[in-house]
């Protein structure tokens, strides 16, 4: 036991030793010099207490890090470049304008934020996304637990090159619409299953492709639907939507996809606003604006009504950090902004 806890607070970087016969007297030697609670046991390393990774390991890992920028919107770039220079070379009008200002007579907002996204909106720009993964891929790694041949999702029939045609967005679409819809799913959902299928890719070094996307998008659908919400589907319940799949193959694949996630499934707050904000700059890209209303009456009240409620939470704060001490270190970063609505 005292060589098993040693081994698991090693650094990640530090390279694995061999075991060794004891030496006489090593056990007395090990309890004087390491500090061994009676009740507890042996310290073991906290995951939050690990060594921070490198700017190499950080630029690599999108998905865990709020500094490291998402890998659907550097591919989706590739298009969106191409496609301004092909209107700037042939003299494409932009047409009407399709955008929406706000003026002094009227405010346009979206009912979107990153507390509360638009479902609808959200799908779509995630399902963008998946789809550039695929267009724009580097290569065809794959594994088998993913493979659509292998491991069909209906008993429809394969196509012998199933893994040459790049699916379309509505399709993918359509697909992800279809879970969500049947297991009622939210848009924080969508979000989180972009976060783990980035976080896939990176890990287990492959690449989301015509013969995979379909199952690792079901498993990192399934995954983000347990961590997320309170009342999570069960694997049975995607049996029922996904009349073909067996229970014993959701199980295997769940069990595969958190392996290669090596259990990292949480999702910082920073890093789920930066997927949120990098979607809609992909739908920005994509003329698929979020559906944006006149800012009525009621709207303003309301947002009203939620900016008092966080003024008044700031004031809070700011006495019981005063009451707590007088100490200048506790009055700094307390800053509150008032909303104007007219």
């Amino acid at each position: 036991m005292g060589n098993t806890a040693a081994s698991c607070c090693a650094s990640p970087g530090g390279s694995p030793q061999s075991p060794r016969s004891p030496r006489p007297g090593a056990a007395e030697t090990r309890h004087t010099n390491t500090d061994v609670s009676e009740d507890t046991g042996p310290y073991l390393q906290h995951i939050s207490d690990r060594e921070l990774p490198d700017e190499l390991a950080l630029e690599s890992n999108p998905s865990d890090h709020a500094r490291a920028s998402t890998i659907f919107l550097s591919k989706s770039q590739t298009d969106v470049r191409d496609k301004r220079r092909s209107n700037y070379t042939n003299h494409v009008s932009p047409g009407p304008l399709t955008k929406k200002y706000s003026s002094c007579s009227t405010i346009f907002i979206d009912d979107s934020t990153v507390s509360q996204p638009n479902l609808k909106s959200t799908i779509k720009c995630v399902t963008l996304a998946i789809y550039y993964h695929i267009k724009n891929r580097d290569s065809d790694r794959s594994l088998d637990i993913f493979d659509e041949k292998m491991h069909p999702l209906s008993r429809d029939f394969v196509p012998d090159n199933y893994s040459q045609i790049d699916p379309e967005h509505k399709l993918i679409y359509r697909f992800v619409r279809t879970l969500f819809s049947a297991a009622q799913l939210t848009a924080e959902c969508a979000i989180v299953t972009l976060v783990y299928l980035e976080r896939l890719l990176t890990y287990a070094e492959i690449d989301i492709c015509p013969c995979n996307w379909k199952r690792i998008v079901l498993g990192a659908i399934l995954l983000a639907s347990k961590v997320w919400d309170d009342q999570a589907v069960w694997n049975v319940d995607y049996c029922q939507i996904l009349k073909d799949i067996t229970v014993e193959d959701m199980n295997e694949m769940e069990r595969h996809f958190l392996e290669l996630l090596q259990f990292n499934i949480n999702v910082p707050a920073s890093v789920y606003a930066k997927y949120y904000f990098d979607l809609r700059s992909l739908a920005d890209d994509n003329n698929l604006s979020f559906p944006l209303e006149p800012l009525s009456k009621d709207r303003a009240q309301k947002l009203e009504a939620i900016s008092r409620l966080c003024e008044d939470k700031y004031k809070d704060l700011g006495k019981a950090a005063m009451r707590r001490s007088f100490s200048a270190d506790n009055l700094v970063g307390i800053h509150r902004s008032n909303a104007v609505l007219s």
